[in-house]
């Protein structure tokens, strides 16, 4: 039985978090106006670049699935890629340049101002992610992050700024899901309508 305890204590933190954060308007307004620009990179020609650490790192990887495959509706696909995928390119820049710059470098060698990056940290604080987004403002990118708590540096860096309700990292992680799928069926509604 007690296995099923935490199972319904994680299921009902879950859905309140989903709850708390539905009642955040502020919060879902900046979500609005994040789907409208990555609907207005994709319509310049624009692709979406994404990265996060750990099970962030995951999420990126799952995100950029999601566009260039589909989602919701058979569709053409839609250019994405996420930045933790090439052990090469990392594990280079990582040793050369330090773990920080592992996606800064890359932004700068990739990207494009028609593009548009996504950050994904629990946190708000990753040095990387903080690398990245300072890299994309001095390119002229537009940026996107989904964070967590209290939003760290990533609430004021990124252009469009998605805390998360919840305080535990997986809560946190459960509702970045949520906001990554509901941001690819905008999209794909957008650029793709039936």
């Amino acid at each position: 039985m007690k296995f099923r305890e935490t199972l319904t204590r994680n299921l009902r933190t879950s859905i309140q978090a989903k709850q708390e954060f539905l009642q955040r308007e502020a919060q879902l307004e900046v979500f609005e106006r994040a789907v409208a620009a990555v609907v207005a990179a994709y319509r310049k020609g624009g692709r979406l670049y994404i990265a996060g650490n750990g099970g962030s790192a995951a999420d990126a990887q799952h995100l950029a699935a999601e566009f260039v495959s589909r989602l919701a509706r058979e569709r053409t696909p839609l250019p994405a890629e996420a930045l933790t995928v090439d052990s090469s390119v990392l594990t280079a820049i990582g040793n050369d340049y330090g773990y920080d710059e592992v996606f800064a470098r890359q932004i700068a060698g990739k990207m494009r101002p028609d593009d548009v990056f996504l950050g994904i940290t629990t946190s708000g604080r990753s040095p990387n992610i903080q690398r990245a987004l300072a890299q994309c403002r001095e390119m002229g990118i537009p940026t996107l992050v989904f964070c967590g708590r209290d939003g760290g540096q990533a609430a004021s860096a990124a252009d469009y700024c998605i805390i998360a309700s919840g305080d535990a990292t997986s809560t946190i992680q459960e509702i970045h899901i949520v906001l990554a799928h509901s941001l690819c069926e905008c999209v794909e509604a957008e650029i793709c309508p039936r």
